[in-house]
């Protein structure tokens, strides 16, 4: 018995010298320039005062902003579902250590015999059993570490719901404030215009000009009124998204008449691979990475044995064929080798699958980096043009309004006609729309710049 021993446990001591790969841990690999570029990015000291480390809190600083935020973050179910998912995750990372330590049952049993009409004889055995797997080529101790990747993963995850919902309740509630200030221009040109058919009207009457020129400024009136139910419908519509995000029945939310949301310039220049570093989603398509390299060593390590102690002992009074009473104590213990033979295709097909998701896993990891980076360009790219696009409509509009007041004064003094005072009119609510717009458009490529580079912490 002796010598069986032995010899396993040489035989054994043989196979892990072949298998050291399997304790290996997990190393980002360098195999591209992008995970190259990433892994010294991973382990570069963060700036603190960069944008990714910027609270949400520090960028969203409109007191309104800060607590429709705070509501969302508070009740927005999906960001609860990915804190459960961390907890799910703990719980399993638990469970993973807790198998380095045997299991151990309490099996009582009992039961009585009686032959050719003798009296029953009572046997009964009080057990306790253990069985402790001895992780010899590292399958509990990859599947251990698989676990903490997957608790990494799912904290990362988290942080990227969060992230979104910031930034989805701050772009909601700057479109609204859009929509806002769009109704009132539209409201306040309405109020002009018709003021304007008023005095076509007292024009008219004076003999000063036709028919023509009322009718089609009371159109052009009639048309501005028409753009107002839209707006408002779009307002209820934004107002529905944002209670939803705050997981709310729908309700009308107020919002800011300012327009001053910006960034400091310092914090506009380019995305360095730093910044792509501390996005959450990138760090978990590189924990995808190690789980998927784990992976493949737990399909390694199914083609080596499994090593098994268990022991026994207890009270009884069965001892071997025979009933004695009072019973006596007992004590098992027994090692169990087994190796895989005719599942060994199964294990190859495993293990080939394994090493296709870890490719897999790259190949995402790798396009969620190029992703981060288009993102981040083209909202640099926004803010580095919306700026001077506005700054050309604001003169036009200037000399817009300079254009509305000369039509109108060579309307009164009949050298013009009202199709002048229109264009002029139409041309000048266009460009106050466009200016409007222009500032959304800033507003949303800072927020997108904040999101691109991991902010909402």
């Amino acid at each position: 018995m002796h010598k069986v021993l032995k010899y396993s446990l040489i035989g054994v001591v043989a196979l892990s010298m072949t298998s050291c790969g399997l304790y290996k841990k997990y190393e980002m690999p360098e195999s591209t320039q992008i995970t190259s570029d990433m892994k010294t990015a991973f382990t570069e000291t963060p700036d603190s005062t960069s944008l990714p480390y910027l609270s949400w809190q520090q960028v969203f600083t409109d007191p309104m902003l800060q607590n429709l935020i705070r509501t969302a973050l508070t009740n927005n179910r999906n960001l609860d579902n990915a804190r459960l998912n961390v907890d799910i995750a703990r719980a399993q990372q638990k469970g993973a250590k807790l198998s380095y330590f045997p299991s151990v049952a309490f099996a009582p049993n009992g039961g009585g015999s009686s032959i050719g009409g003798s009296d029953m004889s009572w046997s009964y055995q009080l057990p306790l059993q253990a069985n402790w797997e001895v992780d010899v080529f590292g399958k509990l101790l990859n599947s251990k570490r698989a676990a903490e990747v997957s608790l990494e993963q799912a904290e990362y995850y988290r942080q990227s719901v969060q992230s979104q919902i910031v930034c989805g309740v701050a772009s909601t509630y700057y479109t609204l404030v859009l929509l806002n200030q769009q109704l009132e221009l539209t409201k306040r040109t309405a109020e002009i215009w018709k003021e304007q058919v008023e005095s076509m009207e007292l024009m008219k009457a004076a003999a000063r000009t036709t028919e023509a020129a009322v009718v089609q400024s009371r159109a052009n009136y009639y048309n501005i009124l028409s753009t107002i139910p839209e707006l408002e419908h779009q307002i209820e519509v934004a107002q529905n998204a944002l209670s939803l995000m705050l997981n709310t029945m729908p309700q009308k939310w107020t919002v800011t008449s300012e327009l001053n949301f910006d960034l400091p310039a310092s914090l506009l220049g380019g995305v360095p691979v730093s910044y792509l570093a501390a996005r959450p989603d990138v760090h978990a398509a590189e924990r995808q990475m190690a789980a998927a390299y784990y992976a493949v060593n737990r399909a390694r390590a199914a083609f080596y044995p499994n090593l098994n102690i268990s022991l026994a002992g207890g009270f009884t009074n069965l001892l071997g064929s025979m009933v004695s009473n009072p019973g006596k104590w007992f004590i098992q213990l027994a090692g169990q080798l087994t190796a895989p033979l005719f599942s060994r295709g199964q294990n190859i097909a495993t293990y080939e699958a394994a090493q296709a998701q870890q490719k897999q896993a790259m190949n995402t990891f790798e396009n969620t980096v190029l992703s981060a980076a288009a993102d981040a360009a083209d909202a640099l790219s926004t803010l580095r043009t919306v700026d001077r696009k506005r700054e050309y409509i604001l003169l036009q509009i200037d000399q817009l309004q300079k254009s509305v007041e000369y039509t109108q004064d060579l309307l009164f003094s009949g050298r013009s006609t009202y199709l002048e005072v229109l264009t002029a009119q139409s041309s000048l609510l266009q460009a106050q729309l466009s200016s409007l717009a222009c500032w959304h458009t800033k507003a949303a490529a800072i927020i997108s710049l904040y999101q691109c580079v991991g902010g909402g912490r």
